[in-house]
């Protein structure tokens, strides 16, 4: 039994879970596992189990999967048959019986949430968060119907224009990180009130407008998965090869935005030129 600690960029993906007919990142892994020799074709590798299920579009720094497979087979060799989105980094020699999913004692997300301060309250939204740490019935801020109560903590820290929402709990029900972010993102931008917080954690079921959505997936990381039985030793080429694919998504994301924003001025300066020719038209 070996565990990966695997990084990867949610947003080409349909979540991280096998699905029918959509590309996953579980599937990548499978995929990888098989041209290997790890696991026949159609099967999943043995005794395989993930730390968690990642939303369409959720990112991960410390994804962890484990399975039955031969010494030789080192995030090098996974990474020799993954895409460049999804890259294994460590890896560790676990118990015969450890298991993934059950074991962790600690799951640490962190959402980029942008909150420019000039239009965001971040006392305000601080109070909302810390409202919310500790034990409580997250029913309003979940679509499950069964497991809701959690423990959560955590914290928000300033970085520029936006706001690190830092979730920790040993587990999370569906879209809470989400949905958590939603609710303080409303209260810290004043849209509600902080006795929403209030509604949220209480009995009452809130639904149509006074219900609470989940905030956009792509700036949710899911950043540590801690398993105390468990050391992970990082392969130095992969991690050094994760990191380059990464740095190179994130220049293109940095181009893509430059661009953006030069139409953006460039619409705007035309619209502001316009504006200009018709009142001197009308003058």
């Amino acid at each position: 039994m070996r565990a990966f600690r695997v990084a990867y960029d949610g947003r080409p993906y349909h979540g991280f879970q096998r699905q029918p007919d959509v590309p996953t990142v579980e599937d990548a892994i499978f995929d990888a596992c098989r041209a290997l020799g790890v696991c026949d074709d159609d099967e999943e590798p043995t005794d395989y189990a993930a730390a968690g299920r990642t939303d369409a579009g959720v990112s991960a720094l410390a994804q962890t999967v484990a399975f039955d497979c031969p010494d030789w087979c080192t995030p090098r060799a996974l990474n020799s048959e993954l895409p460049g989105t999804v890259r294994a980094w460590a890896a560790a020699d676990a118990p015969d019986d450890f298991h993934a999913r059950h074991r962790p004692t600690r799951r640490e997300y962190v959402y980029d949430l942008h909150a420019p301060t000039e239009r965001f309250d971040d006392d305000r939204a601080k109070a909302a968060f810390d409202a919310c740490r500790g034990d409580h019935d997250f029913h309003n801020l979940t679509p499950d119907d069964h497991g809701t109560v959690r423990s959560i903590d955590g914290g928000l820290t300033r970085d520029g224009d936006f706001l690190l929402v830092r979730v920790e709990a040993g587990g999370f029900a569906r879209e809470l990180v989400r949905r958590l972010v939603s609710l303080v993102r409303a209260v810290g931008s004043g849209a509600a009130p902080l006795s929403k917080v209030d509604d949220a954690l209480g009995p009452d079921h809130l639904d149509g407008p006074e219900g609470i959505a989940p905030a956009p997936p792509t700036p949710l990381l899911l950043t540590a998965v801690d398993y105390p039985e468990v050391e992970f030793d990082v392969d130095a080429m992969a991690a050094e090869s994760a990191a380059a694919a990464f740095e190179e998504r994130a220049l293109a994301d940095r181009i893509g935005w430059r661009v953006g924003s030069r139409i953006r001025e460039g619409v705007e300066r035309a619209g502001d030129a316009r504006r200009v020719g018709d009142g001197e038209d009308r003058g």
